[in-house]
């Protein structure tokens, strides 16, 4: 952006100019580090209009954090300042939302910011887990490594939850073309088979028939209704789930439907593992690891689990004691955790673990897959069948009464 600015100088003539940076506050500190007195400074150009700049549809992919992530390590690596990393990478971007952030963090870090800091004004873009690692690697003296390590992370966390979510996308297409296919047969089709029917004299009309064809006049007479109240439930439902005990609900019922339940359990266990394992192997302590695993796990209860078994750490209790009082955390878990801390090596019996849920998980997708699939192509022809001989059967016994 650029800004008009005026302001007195050093011998204390006013003077007037423009600037250009990210923001108004960066164009402020970088006029005073100058020695001069602002009197007023405004954007040189109002934005806005009828959508303003639209920066809410800005968005920032894992792909694109976890490319960024490796481009920093290897500057880094290359002895690059941090100043001259953030505003090379922030130059060639081309997303405008990491340009933009990139080109703010330079500025923070050349108003004396440390990384970690300037990276943690923008929360939407890197998360309190990130920035967390990154500090730790400032302490230790290990940035490159550090933004290897999360690069790694961020790649790996999001191979395992998107093919969870894609496991669910396949399933999703049948029941909206099963949920299709009904809706169009009961306002197109049986209505008009309906009329066949009802003008037909002696025809015993059977109970099933009856009820199919009282649910196609609803939505013939009533579809728009029927439309909008289940909008309604939708969006209430959506609603609800962002209340805290809407988000209760929803995250009790993941991991408890049948087959889909254990894919989530075994998924936020990976996600425990792999955070635990990547933060304590960059130096951050225990309590503030679980701290950190807990915002970022998406599960309420684990969360609370994670809370609870930190607040007995700070109290004295083990690591393994204190997760082993969740039901959450299963017991081989605990195990495993327990060899850990006998041997020291809990950092890496993690990393065990996480890849053992992330290997149960893509097991447990093509599990649900290969039943999902059969189960949904058979209900789909079943309830489409069963439609259609409750109308046919009767029209058959017209035909045969004719006859």
């Amino acid at each position: 952006m650029i800004f008009k600015y005026t302001v007195i100088n050093q011998s204390g003539t006013e003077q007037q100019g423009t600037i250009e940076t990210t923001s108004e506050d960066t164009a402020i500190s970088t006029l005073q580090r100058g020695g001069f007195v602002i009197t007023k400074i405004e954007p040189a150009e109002k934005t806005g209009g009828l959508f303003g700049n639209l920066t809410f549809l800005e968005h920032v992919s894992n792909k694109e954090i976890v490319i960024l992530s490796r481009q920093i390590a290897t500057l880094f690596h290359a002895q690059v300042s941090a100043l001259r990393v953030f505003r090379l990478l922030g130059a060639e971007n081309p997303n405008a939302m990491i340009q933009r952030v990139l080109l703010q963090v330079a500025d923070d870090i050349q108003g004396g910011l440390s990384i970690s800091k300037a990276l943690a004004k923008h929360p939407k873009m890197f998360s309190s887990f990130y920035c967390n690692m990154v500090l730790a690697g400032e302490e230790t003296g290990r940035l490159e490594q550090t933004f290897e390590h999360l690069a790694g992370y961020i790649d790996r966390s999001y191979a395992v939850t998107s093919k969870a979510q894609h496991a669910l996308v396949y399933p999703s297409f049948i029941i909206a073309t099963f949920i299709g296919v009904m809706v169009l047969m009961m306002v197109k089709v049986i209505p008009k088979l309906a009329e066949i029917i009802k003008t037909s004299e002696g025809v015993e009309i059977p109970i099933y028939t009856k009820v199919v064809m009282a649910i196609s006049d609803a939505f013939v007479n009533y579809g728009l209704f029927i439309f909008v109240g289940f909008a309604a439930m939708i969006v209430a439902g959506w609603q609800y789930s962002k209340t805290p005990a809407g988000r209760r609900y929803f995250d009790q019922m993941k991991v408890e439907v049948p087959a889909v339940g254990s894919l989530y359990k075994k998924l936020y266990l990976a996600r425990m593992a792999d955070n635990l394992s990547t933060m304590l192997s960059s130096g951050i302590a225990m309590v503030q690891a679980l701290e950190i695993t807990a915002a970022v796990v998406e599960n309420v209860h684990y969360e609370e689990a994670l809370l609870k078994a930190r607040d007995e750490i700070k109290n004295g209790a083990s690591i393994s004691k204190a997760l082993s009082s969740y039901e959450q955390i299963p017991t081989i878990m605990i195990q495993m955790v327990r060899v850990g801390e006998e041997t020291g090596e809990l950092s890496t019996i993690l990393d065990t673990l996480a890849k053992f849920y992330e290997r149960e998980v893509d097991q447990q997708v093509d599990t649900v897959l290969g039943l999902i699939e059969p189960a949904m192509i058979i209900s789909l022809a079943g309830g489409v069948g069963i439609l259609i001989a409750s109308v046919l059967v009767p029209i058959l016994s017209i035909t045969m009464s004719i006859k």
